[in-house]
Parts: structure tokens; sequence; C-alpha cells
């Protein structure tokens, strides 16, 4: 047994050097900045937070650009008006994209909006934009579905009857509830299971990456596939939100809706209008893709931006009362 353990540790160790010894080779290619570590890159130097007050001290030693590395993944910071105007429209085309990380890869793959680019990223999203300023309009239209929402929200807050409450769960049910009005056609209760165990899987699958099991899986994918851990999890979870979609899109195409109110439609009619068009990226894996996209990349980041709404709300209510709202 204990030569079996000397083996392991002497592995690990060999692993390590070879990740500090590649994370130097790519450093050459990038701005400099402070020596990331096997693993956990310079998130040590951050206490394991991004914040403003941290980014700006490094400035001092590394100039208004300089490279930070989140774990394996390496991140160009810019600091101040005149870099960040130079970056983003000198440097347009180089500062474009989202870096496709090895989890990020074998979770989802190229395909839909959120880490693909060139003409597949353009037409997705050309696509999606036109759908969802289609479906601003008509009598079933967006704003008729946040105002539903907004009347729930009302409802759930007016029945605590002034009593301490914490609205997260009531207000990211309703951010994912306009989502699925939109992509799927529908809304769901609050009760259901699958709903909650979507929005369950929705911040596991972004909040996962920032954990040392996400900056482990970074290091070593092929090592950590074949490992149990909280990794797997997050692929279940993942399969999950993608057989939810295909459920979804199996129903929409039972029902061959003539007129089209949700994005899976429109999506659907277009895969049949392009299917002779070799330059098409519309199929059914870059629509389940896109769809599970919008649902991640929409729910956190939305509710996110409310709470804090509320939050500033709370914290000065002689702003709220100078507020006029239309009954």
């Amino acid at each position: 047994m204990l030569g079996l353990a000397e083996f392991f540790i002497a592995l690990a160790v060999c692993l390590l050097i070879l990740q500090f010894l590649k994370l130097q080779w790519m450093r050459t290619q990038l701005p400099p900045g402070p020596v990331p570590l096997p693993i956990i890159g310079n998130l040590w130097l951050l206490d394991f937070q991004l914040r403003r007050e941290a980014l700006t001290e490094l400035t001092k030693t590394y100039g208004n650009i300089y490279t930070l590395w989140m774990g394996q993944t390496p991140v160009v910071v810019l600091n101040g008006y005149k870099a960040v105007k130079d970056g983003i429209i000198t440097h347009s085309e180089e500062i474009s994209g989202r870096p496709l990380t090895p989890f990020y890869r074998d979770m989802m793959g190229e395909k839909g909006i959120f880490l693909t680019s060139g003409h597949t990223w353009k037409q997705q999203r050309r696509f999606v934009m036109t759908i969802i300023r289609t479906l601003s309009l008509g009598k079933n239209n967006l704003e008729h579905q946040i105002q539903t929402e907004a009347c729930h929200l009302v409802d759930i807050f007016a029945n605590t009857k002034g009593k301490p409450f914490d609205p997260h769960t009531s207000i990211v049910q309703a951010i994912a509830n306009i989502i699925c009005a939109a992509v799927f056609g529908h809304r769901f209760s609050s009760d259901d299971e699958s709903f909650n165990k979507l929005i369950k899987a929705v911040y596991f699958v972004i909040y996962f990456q920032a954990t040392i099991w996400g900056r482990m899986y970074d290091a070593f994918p092929w090592l950590m596939n074949h490992i149990p851990g909280p990794h797997q999890k997050v692929f279940a979870y993942n399969n999950f939100m993608h057989s939810l979609v295909m459920e979804e899109v199996q129903i929409h195409e039972r029902e061959k809706a003539s007129d089209p109110q949700d994005l899976i439609n429109f999506y659907l009619a277009q895969i049949t209008k392009t299917k002779d068009d070799p330059t098409s990226t519309f199929n059914k894996d870059n629509m389940v893709q896109t769809v599970v996209d919008l649902l991640l990349g929409g729910t956190e980041t939305t509710s996110t931006t409310l709470l804090w709404a509320l939050l500033y709300m709370v914290q000065y209510p002689e702003i709220q009362g100078k507020q006029k709202f239309n009954k």
C-alpha cells in the first residue's frame, strides 16, 4: 500500500510541475502579470474573489494592461478609460469572444451562442435577436409575459403582510418563467418539480467553474472524467437541461403550429427553410444549446440585477417615495 501511495504522490507532483511549465510558456504569449500557480492560477492573490480594489492595486506593479489567471484560464485586465477604449476600438477582434475552457468544451461543445464564434455565432445570434424582436410584438408579447410575472411577484410580496422575507427564490422563478415563456411558449407553476430542478441546474452550472473542482477539471480534464466528484453532478444537471428542452421540441414538432409564438417554433421553421443551404448552422443540436444558453445567460444575471435594484430601493426609501407608478 505504501508503494502505491508513493506512486500517486509522485504522479501528482509530476502533473503539477508539467502544469506549471505549461503556464510559464503560455505567459510569454500574453501581457505581463503575476506568476500563476498550477490549478488555482492567481486566485490566491485575490482571496479567490474578483474585487475592484485588488485589481486596481495590481496596476501599480504591472500597469493598466496585465494578465491574471483564473485557474488555468488567462484573463487580460484593462484598467482605466484609455486602456478600455483602446481595447474595444483598436483591438476589438482580439478581445471579442469567450475562452473555451475544457470544462465548457466538454459540457456544451461548440454549439449555440454562448461559446461559439465566427459564422456559427453570427448566424445564431442574429436569428435569436430577430425572433426576440418579433416576440415583442403581437397580443401575447414579451411585455405581457413580463407584466404577468410582475403581478405574481406583487401578490407574493403582498402576502408577506410586511414581515421580513427573502425575495430571491420568487424573483429567480419570475425571470426563469419569462425566459421559458419566450422559448417554450408557456410558464411553469412555482411548484413544478422540473421547473425547480431547472433553476437549480442553471445555478449549479454557472457557479461550478469558479470552484476548486472546476479549476481541477480545467487543469486535468482527462483525469477528472474518470473520477467521482461534483463535476459529475454538473454534467448530470446539464443533461437534464438538454433533455427538458428536447422534450419541449418534440411537443412543438407534434403540434406543428401554423402561427409561431415562441423561439422553438420559429427555430423549427428556420431549420426547414434552410435545410438545403450548405452554410446553414440551423439544426436541432444548435437549437437545444441555444435555448440552454438563454436560460443560463438570462436567469442568474437578470435576477441578480433585480435583487440589487430591490436592495437599493430598501436602502434608500426616500428615493423610492419619489417614484410615480401608473396603475
